[in-house]
């Protein structure tokens, strides 16, 4: 059982005091049986009982609260140590893997997997007290006739064997619900990443909901349901058996066998007894079921995850190198499956050097290949082929994490964290405060602690805020794929003519995704990307003429706000 593996793996001491504390708090239950029966049998002796009634009165809570608490935390601590290994083995993961694996599975892992696990985790003690009832009642069972205890282990065997089979149906249905889980939950997502479009187009609406959205609901419900249910006609049919047993013993063997009262009495009481906790474990199986379940798909993610390299370098300077002198890909490919087409697309080779302190614009039409170009040059990716080189020096696995750490990205469809993580300084919060000035920001924006009091902001609001973050790292080199692309014509004339040159004077290596040829006289080069190779390098004075046909004039005169990199 998977779930009884992952939580011996990780205190298996831990996890033996808490079974002996559950046996004994289960025997204490038992034992309260024996004493009443005792004093059936000879209500003289019942006063020199009371001492052993009243011991047992105090040992059952406490031997079931260490029990309890013991395996909660213990069966906690293995969660958060899961969710923690399952987290940097995700951050470890390449980004190229993380993409082709998708948001759904990962998100999946941790709402649905997880949480069921921890579901299962809270009824293990219980499950083990009651485990522990079970076992000092057959053994009190045996104490009082052996014959009639062979009787009743046969119809547990019985019982055992009877409920394998649809227990294992219900596996079935069980994991196939859980892989509509994934399913369902990108639908879900796009109901949320998608509500203003489904509610502009009526027609759209009802064909998500209804044609999407339903069968997918539908289809995890219809198989949970079929697990649950499989799960529950197998509990019915082990109550019956447990009834078949007590009237055995009670009405059919007394006409073969000469038994005492007493012991049938106390068999009956026993088996009367054992009802509840029998039916506590046979309860708890589909919640053992769906996390065996959970946990099969979480290994499967990890060793999916694990069959990739490891993306964590092991040297990551804190401060990369100011004086570095050049960056150079040589020869470096990458393939991947572009939307609509049946080939793969090829990117590269790619064979460019960007030296410190210049002022690299990319340009090409749409599916050119400038992103995963970025992604490539900042070290997200793993080139297929080629090497990429600082300062002469090939980046491998083990330097990859420390070479990433000379970039400050904005990415176009980059993430906004509500804390400015990783960055300390005791003049945060005012350098912070003085850069949303300068975006304009600061009447929707504060700052306290190093956490910004919103990120409910328009688009390029928001790019304003990731550019902020970018400025107080304060690194090497600075990218920027399509910033200005959601900036209103004044901020995109501050982005070109104002911030980039601001970066280049303080000695900082500028790269920029752009469309927007009427600056491309702001860089000092142009990388332009055609179907994934890069053409010649074109200059600015070759396109000059286009250049100044197309550029504005409107906010020459516009004053432009002071922003400088602390």
């Amino acid at each position: 059982m998977r779930i009884l593996s992952f939580v011996l793996q990780y205190a298996r001491k831990t996890l033996v005091l808490a079974l002996l504390a559950g046996f004994i708090s289960g025997a204490t239950n038992v034992a309260f049986i024996a004493v009443i029966n005792t004093a059936l049998k000879d209500m003289n002796a019942a006063p020199n009982l009371l001492w052993a009634f009243m011991a047992l009165c105090v040992a059952l809570p406490i031997t079931r609260f260490i029990s309890e608490s013991l395996l909660a935390r213990f069966g906690q601590g293995s969660l958060f140590n899961l969710r923690m290994q399952l987290s940097h083995q995700i951050i470890a993961t390449p980004l190229r893997r993380l993409e082709e694996l998708g948001s759904p599975k990962l998100l999946g892992a941790f709402t649905e997997d997880l949480m069921t696990i921890t579901n299962a985790l809270l009824i293990i003690p219980v499950i083990s007290i009651n485990v522990a009832v079970v076992l000092c009642a057959l053994f009190y069972l045996g104490w009082l006739s052996w014959t009639l205890l062979l009787i009743v282990l046969g119809f547990m065997v019985i019982g055992i064997l009877t409920y394998r089979f649809p227990a294992t149906k219900a596996i079935h249905y069980l994991r196939l619900a859980r892989d509509e889980a994934n399913e369902l939950l990108n639908h879900l997502r796009a109901l949320t990443d998608g509500s203003k479009e489904l509610k502009l187009h009526h027609n759209r609406r009802k064909a998500f909901l209804t044609d999407v959205l339903q069968p997918a609901a539908e289809l995890y419900r219809e198989r949970t349901v079929k697990g649950l249910t499989i799960y529950t006609a197998a509990a019915s049919w082990g109550q019956v058996l447990v009834f078949i047993v007590i009237g055995l013993v009670f009405f059919a063997l007394p006409a073969f066998r000469n038994i005492r009262v007493e012991t049938l009495t106390g068999y009956s009481m026993a088996l009367l007894y054992l009802m509840s906790p029998l039916q506590v474990i046979i309860n708890s199986m589909p919640g053992i079921g769906r996390a065996n379940v959970a946990l099969k798909k979480i290994e499967e993610l990890q060793l999916s995850l694990a069959a990739q390299p490891t993306d964590t370098g092991a040297t990551a300077p804190s401060v990369p190198k100011s004086n570095w002198n050049s960056i150079e890909m040589v020869g470096m490919t990458h393939t991947y499956r572009r939307e609509g087409d049946e080939d793969n697309f090829v990117l590269g080779p790619l064979n460019l050097t960007l030296k410190q302190g210049e002022m690299v614009f990319i340009v090409g039409g749409n599916g050119s290949g400038k992103t995963t170009l970025a992604k490539l040059l900042t070290g997200l990716y793993t080139p297929e082929s080629g090497e990429l080189h600082l300062d002469g020096k090939a980046v491998k696995d083990e330097t990859r994490e420390a070479y990433r750490q000379y970039f400050s990205v904005v990415f176009s469809d980059f993430y906004l964290f509500e804390t400015l993580l990783g960055l300390k300084s005791t003049q945060l919060d005012q350098q912070a405060q003085a850069y949303l000035a300068d975006f304009q920001l600061s009447n929707k924006v504060e700052i306290k602690d190093g956490k910004l009091s919103t990120t409910a902001l328009s688009q390029g609001q928001r790019k304003r805020l990731a550019l902020l973050t970018a400025y107080l790292e304060d690194r090497p080199i600075y990218l920027f794929d399509e910033w200005a692309a959601d900036q209103d014509p004044y901020f995109k004339e501050v982005f070109y003519n104002k911030l980039l040159p601001e970066l280049k004077e303080k000695g900082k290596t500028v790269v920029v995704i752009t469309h927007d040829d009427r600056y491309f006289d702001v860089a000092d080069r142009l990388i332009k990307l055609e179907y994934g190779k890069i053409a010649t390098p074109t200059s600015y004075e070759e396109i000059r003429p286009l250049v100044d046909e197309k550029k504005p004039t409107l906010y020459k005169t516009h004053f432009v706000p002071r922003v400088d990199i602390r």
